[in-house]
């Protein structure tokens, strides 16, 4: 139950067909990392791919990806393997919850699973439910781990849903990681936002620059993608505009 895709930057992507595959939250919040970091960890890497484009665009130079299923954290180190960048990627198997590492990360990110256990129409299979529904931990158990792992100083990257975003503004101050970078994902220009991308800080100073919003397509149709869009898929990070001054 498996098929090989080309994806963005032309890596060869392994997905589980019915499992949750490559989407438009990943790829944002590969391009929303700025900076160039020497160590990164990934909570919950699924396919890997979030990853895999960070190393391949030489924002972080080796990562150490989470993964607590063992389905996908073989995923995640095969699909290293395809690419060439098994060198530069270490899969773990574990809990983020429970991980420990002697190594101070300087960035943490993570795509987490948005759903309450108590909300949606669950999925009958485990992976799937477990991808999308907060069954191994939610928001403040990733912000502990993530603060945990992280250097002070470090740097932490999430893409959370809009309606659940005060769940994880609030995980992020009681964990230390202080909210400086903030934009809103919205399909077009009269849709509402469906996705918040966030930057952190480790210990940071209080000060949040809310950039301009993100539009995805530019018609109604959604038959074009912005310019802002497409300059994200060519360079593979966001415009100058939506970098923290």
């Amino acid at each position: 139950m498996e098929r090989c895709d080309f994806v963005n930057d032309d890596l060869k992507l392994i997905q589980i067909t019915d499992g949750l595959t490559f989407g438009t939250d990943a790829l944002l919040l590969a391009g929303y990392v700025s900076g160039k970091y020497r160590s990164g960890v990934e909570l919950g890497s699924g396919s890997g791919i979030i990853s895999l484009l960070l190393l391949s665009r030489e924002k972080i130079d080796r990562v150490c990806a989470l993964e607590v299923q063992e389905e996908y954290a073989e995923l995640t180190k095969k699909n290293a393997e395809l690419n060439g960048l098994s060198y530069r990627l270490e899969t773990v198997c574990a809990d983020a919850r429970n991980y420990k590492d002697r190594r101070d990360f300087e960035i943490a990110y993570t795509n987490p699973p948005y759903m309450k256990l108590s909300s949606g129409k669950k999925c009958t299979l485990d992976k799937k439910n477990i991808a999308r529904h907060e069954v191994m931990g939610d928001i403040r158990d990733f912000c502990i781990a993530s603060s945990r792992l992280l250097k002070y100083g470090g740097s932490f990257y999430a893409v959370y849903r809009t309606d659940r975003l005060i769940d994880l503004t609030s995980a992020m101050r009681e964990t230390k990681i202080e909210p400086k970078r903030m934009t809103f994902v919205h399909a077009d220009s009269d849709a509402l936002p469906s996705m918040a991308l966030v930057e952190g800080r480790v210990g940071g100073r209080c000060g949040l620059t809310l950039t301009p919003p993100l539009l995805i397509y530019k018609d109604k149709s959604h038959t074009s993608y912005s310019e802002d869009m497409n300059y994200i898929l060519e360079h593979g990070s966001f415009p100058e505009k939506y970098m923290r001054k």
